[in-house]
């Protein structure tokens, strides 16, 4: 039986007051969408707002492409999933076998406080199932608790975007949240490779990955998972 999983993306678009758009990554969501493709898996993708979540322009420079996103860009299925994505609202937990999170900076804006992917995270972990996330996404976890109502984070092994990797993509002061100092306000275990270097930790139900080099092994993780 194929694994049924949820891409939760963004609805964000700006980039705090600096009048540039934002969103999700686009390597963060095609890599990992082919990786589960291969594997079998049933694919369904959802955001706060539903319809077409804003792409992060910077993710689809030329620089910025790989074999993935190429083959996405012109994947008529992939992109007819993305044009119409279902209201975060309405998913559920019993639906799915696993939930994953491409990051790109929208999410620190929008799923880093959103109820409804809350409510959603904590379903997963009390039923006994995977929460994958990668780079700026695993801010999604750090609201949600544990069935002993601690941060879900604390004391487990997790990674994301550094402090390092912000800075040098020059958004320190603009974004919200930093993520690895989140993470680690919560009590969780934070680690880190050098700077734009795949790493994945895996602790239990929950997969983070830190950047955008990590987004296949973070998906290749979840799948191995089962």
């Amino acid at each position: 039986m194929s694994q049924r999983i949820l891409i939760v993306l963004t609805s964000h678009d700006q980039l705090g007051d600096t009048g540039n758009p934002t969103g999700f990554w686009l390597e963060e969501l095609a890599a990992p969408y082919y990786v589960f493709q291969r594997a079998g898996a049933e694919l369904t993708l959802a955001s706060p707002a539903g319809g077409q979540p804003p792409l992060d322009p910077a993710s689809d420079s030329e620089d910025g492409q790989t074999d993935d996103t190429r083959r996405f860009k012109q994947d008529s299925d992939a992109q007819a999933a993305l044009s119409a994505t279902h209201r975060l609202a309405e998913m559920n937990a019993d639906d799915f076998d696993a939930v994953f999170y491409p990051g790109g900076h929208g999410p620190l804006w929008d799923l880093a406080g959103d109820d409804d992917s809350r409510r959603l995270i904590e379903a997963f972990i009390a039923q006994g199932k995977p929460v994958a996330s990668v780079c700026h996404a695993p801010i999604v976890l750090a609201n949600a608790r544990n069935a002993d109502g601690e941060p879900l984070v604390k004391g487990r092994e997790v990674t994301g975007f550094t402090n390092g990797e912000e800075d040098a993509v020059g958004l320190t002061e603009v974004v919200p949240h930093l993520v690895e100092d989140t993470l680690k306000q919560q009590g969780g275990e934070y680690a880190k490779a050098e700077d734009f270097a795949p790493f994945v930790r895996v602790d239990g139900q929950l997969i983070t990955g830190q950047n955008p080099p990590s987004s296949a092994p973070t998906a290749e993780a979840l799948m191995a998972w089962f």
